[in-house]
Formats: C-alpha cells, structure tokens, sequence
C-alpha cells in the first residue's frame, strides 16, 4: 500500500484525514473510475493551490522583467551605450529573493504536496536552467536572446496551463510563443525591448492578476 501513495508528502496537518484514506483504502484496490477520480482530485487541488500561490509568482516574475526590461531600454535611450544592458542580471537576483520570501511564507501555510505539484516545479526548474544557460552563451555568441527568452516562459505558462487543466494560462502562454516570433524580425533593438516588455505583460502579469482574483474570489 506503501508504494501506491509514495508520491504525496504528507503534512503533520493533513495527517489524520489521509490516514482514515489510507487504511479505508487498504481494503480495496482502486477500479478505473476511482483511479481517475483520484487524479482529478489531485488536478483540483493542485489547482486551487496555484490560484492561492502562482498568481504572486507569475505577478513577481512578469512585473521584475517589465522593470528590468524598461530600465535597460531607458538607459540606452538615455546614453546610447549598450553596456546598461548588464543591468539584466538584476532581473534573477531581484526577482530570485522576493521569489524566496514568498516561498518561504508559503512553507508556512499547511498542505498536501501531490505528483502534479512536482511535475510543474520540474517543468520550470528545468527551462529555468535552460534559460539560464542560453544567457551566459549570448554573452559569447550572438543569439536572439529576447526571442528564446518569451519561446521559453511561454512554453512553461502552456505546460503549466496544461497540466492543471486552466485554460486562460494555456492561453497566455500560445499567445507568448505566437508573440514571441515578432522579435526575431528586423528592427531596433529599443523597440524589441518594448515588444519584450508588453509580451510580459500578457503573458505573465495578466494571468498572475486573474489567479489572485480567483483565489480571492473562491475565498470569499
């Protein structure tokens, strides 16, 4: 019985409820109809938690960038000289801390940590790094940073979409790759920023305000 629910981490706060779950369930084996009413118990839950937390996430990630982002093309405007675009690894180191805090206030509050929930934090790790990786080749190598940088946030926000079955972040996210085609064209570098920016805004920050309002809503 063990293995068939090793998956689910086990809060102190949950304890009593998924231990009456635990040994009701040791008297019989899961049909098909209780196994998918399982999984979509999971999706729901999984859900729910992403409109109480991602909606902050998506808002400190989308809002950070769009700073960022203006600042850079502010001071190129300003100056002319491209070196102001150094100030782009303030985008993880500011956004990286807040992103802890919230965590951290989040590791407060009790809850049940599912398979699904590690599929999304796997999914964003990994093009985390990848995104990463590509930003320190740029500096060696010419690449269209912007242009892989929005493919990438926009293939996470689908996937995300995708596996909590919310359609309006699946949404944001085809929109964020369809968009992110325009910034491999020809034109000035000030005017992809722009693009770079308002992309961010409909990709991430849209999105991140329809979670919180969700989540303050299904509260009320």
């Amino acid at each position: 019985m063990h293995n068939q629910i090793d998956f689910i981490y086990i809060n102190p706060y949950y304890y009593t409820q998924i231990q009456h779950i635990m040994e009701e369930m040791q008297d019989r084996q899961l049909n098909e109809k209780e196994s998918l009413e399982l999984i979509s118990r999971m999706i729901r839950n999984t859900q729910e938690r992403m409109e109480e937390g991602s909606g902050t996430m998506f808002l400190i990630w989308g809002y950070t960038t769009v700073i960022v982002t203006m600042a850079v093309w502010v001071m190129i405007m300003r100056t002319g000289d491209y070196v102001w675009q150094w100030l782009w690894f303030l985008l993880p180191v500011c956004a990286g801390i807040m992103t802890m805090i919230h965590y951290k206030k989040q590791g407060k509050k009790p809850h049940v940590s599912t398979y699904v929930d590690k599929v999304i934090n796997y999914i964003w790790v990994v093009l985390g790094i990848t995104g990463f990786l590509l930003s320190v080749v740029s500096i060696l190598y010419r690449l269209p940073l912007l242009f892989i940088i929005v493919l990438i946030m926009g293939i996470g926000t689908t996937l995300t979409g995708l596996v909590i079955n919310f359609r309006p972040l699946v949404i944001a996210g085809v929109l964020g790759m369809i968009l992110s085609t325009v910034l491999i064209l020809r034109m000035p570098y000030t005017m992809m920023l722009q693009i770079f920016s308002l992309i961010f805004l409909i990709m991430m920050v849209i999105p991140g305000h329809y979670l919180n309002y969700k989540s303050r809503k299904r509260n009320v």
